[in-house]
């Protein structure tokens, strides 16, 4: 089969990424065999590829090297074989879930990863979904504890998170406001958002409106501004913020949220989003109930796995980017070769 393939770390996708034509994965017997119709990146993605901060390289991404063939996560597909010991699922059954090695023409997937795919959505539309969707729902839902008439500002709403955040919030019944860049603005309101503050003219944390629910996903904003924007006994939930090192990797902000959290009325605190089959029931149900659309910023072949890479560093996306793997095109050079 042909896939998108890493042999080493980097920061540098245009350097990192090879195609190949490697072995079909076999499934286990708790897998499917997903012919892999679209993926898509997040920013876990170039997590996987740089193995950076260093604690991802011990949660079994591999030390030295890259553990699996490419960093591709998310998957939208059709069923190609069943697993001895899978029910539940067929040949032929159109699906869209986590694994590993996605930006490839066929995957395993674990049947708790994997869920029957959204009636109404494409599968570009469907590989956006599973890591960043469920992401925003374990943050609206299980950490924020978003209720009906709270005021939710959501940092970074205009990312992949964010754009489903806002969407979730809004089906849960609260007003709530954006926070992104002036080319942003017209997007995040198309969202739902009841109000949206552009970042480069106003401040989140000026002494205006206070907020219930504050989910900070695109920024690094210290505690205390944060805070100041919180009601007293408001909830802080911090999802994103990476920084550059390569130790940490701005996971120090959330530990001292986490430490101060018991000392104070406000609750802060972050979490790691857990992949599994009933949040992608959740997401699915939404979805075709019409209150969550995926916001695609733009798709890319196969072939062009490193710009969509680039194009997510760059800070440029508004909503997920999308590989389309059943779209052909060049193959990638081989970062070693001559013109």
């Amino acid at each position: 089969m042909t896939a998108v393939v890493q042999d080493r770390y980097s920061s540098a996708p245009e350097d990192l990424f090879r195609v190949a034509e490697i072995d079909r994965p076999v499934p286990g017997d708790d897998e499917v065999l997903v012919r892999v119709r679209a993926a898509s990146v997040d920013r876990g993605t170039w997590h996987i590829m740089s193995g950076l901060p260093y604690p991802i390289r011990l949660a079994g991404f591999g030390l030295r090297r890259p553990k699996y063939a490419n960093p591709g996560r998310n998957l939208a597909g059709t069923v190609e074989a069943v697993g001895a010991g899978v029910t539940g699922f067929a040949p032929g059954d159109e699906v869209f879930g986590m694994s590993t090695s996605t930006f490839a023409e066929y995957a395993a997937a674990r049947t708790s990863k994997l869920a029957s795919k959204p009636a109404n959505l494409s599968f570009d539309q469907a590989a956006a979904v599973p890591v960043s969707g469920g992401t925003a729902l374990q943050a609206v839902r299980n950490h924020g504890r978003v209720q009906a008439g709270e005021k939710v500002l959501i940092i970074g709403a205009s990312g992949g998170v964010g754009s489903f955040a806002v969407q979730i919030a809004k089906a849960s019944g609260a007003e709530v406001t954006g926070v992104c860049s002036t080319a942003k603005v017209d997007m995040v309101r198309a969202l739902g958002a009841d109000s949206v503050i552009d970042y480069t003219r106003e401040d989140f944390a000026d002494g205006g409106p206070r907020y219930d629910v504050i989910l900070d996903i695109g920024g690094n904003a210290r505690l205390s501004r944060l805070r100041r924007a919180l009601t007293p006994q408001g909830r802080l939930v911090i999802v994103g913020g990476e920084t550059d090192g390569r130790f940490l990797g701005g996971s120090g902000r959330q530990i001292r949220a986490q430490i101060m959290s018991p000392f104070i009325g406000q609750k802060l605190g972050t979490f790691v989003a857990s992949e599994n089959a009933a949040d992608l029931i959740a997401l699915r149900d939404l979805i075709e109930a019409g209150d969550l659309t995926p916001a695609i910023d733009r798709a890319y072949p196969l072939a062009d796995t490193p710009a969509a890479i680039r194009h997510l560093m760059d800070g440029q996306a508004r909503g997920k980017i999308v590989i389309s793997v059943s779209a052909r095109s060049a193959q990638i050079p081989d970062p070693g070769s001559t013109p």
